[in-house]
């Protein structure tokens, strides 16, 4: 048994390891607590010494093989160090403590230093080679058995912190009381616990080289609390019975960028609050009850979200991730973000989540200097901070930070069952100079603007993905002309699935924005995403980005009185539908909402008391149907071979005209939008073929709150060549409209 020497105030003189074990700063606890062998001074009897450290206990007692017997151990400093040598026979390998403390409470508990590590050297060597694509499973708070006893294993990266604990309500976070041991120099700690349950809510305590003193949420929690509170909770995500197995299979057998893809994008805390209660939100299970069938009644085919990670700011939207692993609890705990996704797949709706590799807040709890050092961002601002949006910016070219990323991306397919991410914010990694004056950058190694390190991290992301997953899809909001976003990376591109067709959204609201006398003095800017639909997979978004920060709701953008109003939104929808490229509308456009979005309240859903406005949701319901139930507008979108134009020199009356095609040479959709509130009378344009073109969807139609003004049916053509068609149509055009006929025969 130790029997420490005291100094001149009658202090223990403890061994070095021993004092920075009770002064919280040592990095391998494993060498002092828990069970050790050793000798009587005969050399012969061999012993075991339990030591512990327990904060304020006033006594200890250690369990032997038989548990109705519990030894003493002796307090051999004020600071709670016990140690207690006893016969090896008579202690189990792993001992069962019981602190006794002042106010009579006990505490039992076994002891977490017997244990060996549990991490296998090769999860440690791929992590470090940032290939470790499912290390999800290995870093963070997991439920375990080991040697046959429950607990939870805890691990963290933090390869610059001279310790690491665990600190939650199960030790009064307090940081001596379960320090972690450090894994070679993997920079990973670990310790396992035993009887720690789920939803135990923890932290990390990490003690800087500066010997500060930082606690941090744990960055691949798969549960958090809510703002205010900021720590992480043991979550198992195990155990949810999905049923959409028919989606799942469905899914692998279908090619993404050859199906109809009509997008509902959704907030989901201001989508709608229940009834007046503007300070609580729907939860996943209500959504489930309340924006499902909505969407689906709609005739979407996907769900896209704004990030449902968790975040501690609610203005951020959801852009500002704390939590990568974990949805955010505003509407629920994670197994019921499992139901809301795995009933969207049982109501033929895919879900894709906007995910965020670009930046991430400097919140203290969160990812900002993590271990007292910039572990997850660059150390020099130039690099490793976005002034503009107040956030940091990834090392993508630290491989455990890439590794977290791709891993990250993974989880989200893997464990939610999600159909896209849709990765926010390309451009601003793809340049270094992005929203920088002239000296707040540094040059590549070549001396140009690229950002080669997020290139490379972009591609592997790409390649992995789709290793994984080739039947899932990755979407980039990228807002720049960088060549090739959405081509695969061995031809050099980044290998997105899909882009975002930023040109065409600015483009198309600074067209339709102006008064219609005007617009023929703009007609190139209409018709200009026409010269690279087909560089790219494209997406037409109406996103969110363009309701907000006064830039006002799409309704209100528009020229003229009130019924004009309507009938350009009308002409725009319609126009989006034809174009090539797959769609994609922020909620509350769907029935003209002319308020600017607003995070802090639901939609204006009063306003479907007024007629026009479910005359809009019923005309966004007929284009989706007509858009799914037609090939010629979604099979060919890529390809030049599935758009061709009629006429696009009509500038004076601000007319256009095109077919879409599909893979059947009969599948074809005449399409003809007239941007004037002018109706045209008897208006020849050219055919590709002879027979009758049915009309299929006008937006003048007295349903949709138009004039009622249309082609009775259809027309027929007439075997006059026009231009270099063999044959025309003579059309009635209505005013501000777009009209949709499909070849019949």
């Amino acid at each position: 048994m130790y029997i420490a020497e005291k100094d001149k105030s009658g202090i223990p003189c403890l061994p070095e390891s021993w004092q920075k074990i009770i002064h919280a700063d040592y990095y391998d606890p494993f060498s002092v607590l828990g069970r050790h062998p050793v000798f009587e001074s005969d050399g012969k009897s061999q012993m075991v010494e339990v030591r512990c450290l327990i904060p304020d206990a006033r006594d200890v007692y250690c369990q032997t093989y038989n548990p109705d017997v519990w030894l003493p151990m002796n307090q051999v400093h004020p600071s709670g160090f016990f140690t207690g040598s006893f016969p090896e026979t008579e202690i189990p390998f792993h001992p069962r403590l019981r602190a006794r403390f002042e106010s009579g409470s006990e505490f039992i508990w076994i002891d977490p230093y017997s244990f060996l590590p549990l991490l296998s050297g090769y999860d440690s060597y791929l992590f470090g080679e940032g290939r470790h694509h499912h290390i999800y499973e290995k870093l963070g708070a997991h439920l375990c058995v080991a040697d046959d006893i429950p607990g939870v294993v805890f691990r963290v990266w933090a390869p610059n912190a001279k310790r690491a604990s665990v600190v939650g309500d199960f030790n009064n976070w307090d940081g001596r009381r379960h320090a972690m041991r450090t894994l070679g120099s993997s920079g990973i700690w670990e310790l396992f616990i035993p009887g720690v349950a789920e939803r135990t809510v923890y932290k990390f305590e990490l003690k800087t080289k500066a010997d500060h003193i930082i606690l941090k949420a744990d960055p691949y929690a798969f549960c958090a609390e809510m703002r205010p509170n900021t720590a992480t909770i043991v979550y198992s995500l195990e155990g949810y019975g999905w049923h959409d197995e028919a989606w799942m299979a469905e899914r692998r057998s279908k090619r993404a960028y050859e199906q109809p893809m009509s997008i509902y994008e959704v907030h989901l805390g201001s989508w709608r609050r229940p009834g007046d209660r503007l300070h609580r939100y729907l939860t996943y299970r209500e959504l489930v009850d309340e924006l499902i069938p909505y969407v689906k009644n709609l005739g979407y085919t996907h769900i896209e979200l704004l990030p449902v990670m968790a975040h501690p700011f609610d203005a951020s939207w959801g852009y500002q991730v704390s939590g990568y692993f974990a949805p955010t609890g505003r509407f629920g705990e994670p197994k019921d973000f499992m139901a809301f996704v795995d009933a969207c797949h049982q109501n033929n709706l895919g879900v894709i989540l906007d995910w965020v590799p670009s930046h991430f807040p400097k919140d203290e709890h969160s990812l900002a200097r993590f271990d007292g050092t910039c572990l997850y961002e660059h150390e020099d601002p130039r690099k490793g901070e976005h002034q503009e949006w107040g956030t940091l910016v990834f090392n993508y070219s630290r491989n455990e930070v890439k590794n977290f990323l791709i891993a990250n991306a993974l989880f989200w397919l893997e464990k939610y069952h999600i159909d896209g991410l849709r990765v926010d914010a390309v451009a601003s990694m793809l340049y270094l100079d992005y929203s920088r004056p002239d000296d707040s950058w540094i040059p590549n190694d070549f001396g140009g603007r690229e950002n080669l390190e997020a290139i490379a991290f972009l591609r592997e992301l790409n390649e992995t993905f789709y290793h994984y997953h080739p039947d899932c899809f990755t979407v980039a909001e990228e807002s720049t002309a960088w060549p090739m976003v959405s081509r695969p990376t061995h031809l050099g591109g980044l290998g997105f699935g899909f882009k975002w067709n930023m040109g065409w959204m600015h483009d198309m609201l600074s067209y339709i924005e102006n008064e219609p006398v005007h617009r023929k003095y703009h007609h190139s800017t209409l018709t200009f995403s026409l010269l690279y639909a087909f560089h790219e997979n494209f997406i037409l978004p109406l996103s969110h980005d363009e309701v907000v920060h006064g830039k006002r709701s799409l309704l209100s953008k528009l020229p003229g009185d009130r019924w004009q109003q309507y009938a350009n939104l009308r002409t725009l929808y319609a126009y989006q539908y034809a174009h090539p490229g797959k769609k994609l509308l922020f909620m509350g456009g769907e029935f003209g909402q002319d308020w600017e979005w607003d995070h802090e309240q639901g939609l204006r859903w009063h306003l479907l008391n007024d007629l026009l406005r479910r005359q809009m949701q019923l005309l966004i319901r007929d284009l989706n149907t007509l858009y799914r139930q037609e090939p010629a507008l979604w099979q060919v979108d890529f390809d030049p071979q599935g758009f061709q134009w009629i006429d696009f020199h009509d500038s004076d009356n601000s007319i256009v005209a095109f077919i879409r095609k599909g893979f059947h040479p009969n599948d074809i959709i005449f399409c003809v939008f007239n941007f004037t509130p002018v109706p045209r009378f008897d208006y020849k344009l050219g055919a590709p073929r002879e027979g009758f073109y049915r009309e299929m969807l006008n937006t003048d139609a007295g349903c949709y709150g138009g004039s009622n003004l249309g082609n009775i049916g259809g027309a027929a053509t007439i075997p006059e060549p026009c231009k270099e068609w063999p044959c025309s149509l003579t059309l009635t055009l209505p005013p501000l409209a777009g009209v949709f006929f499909k070849f019949v025969h």
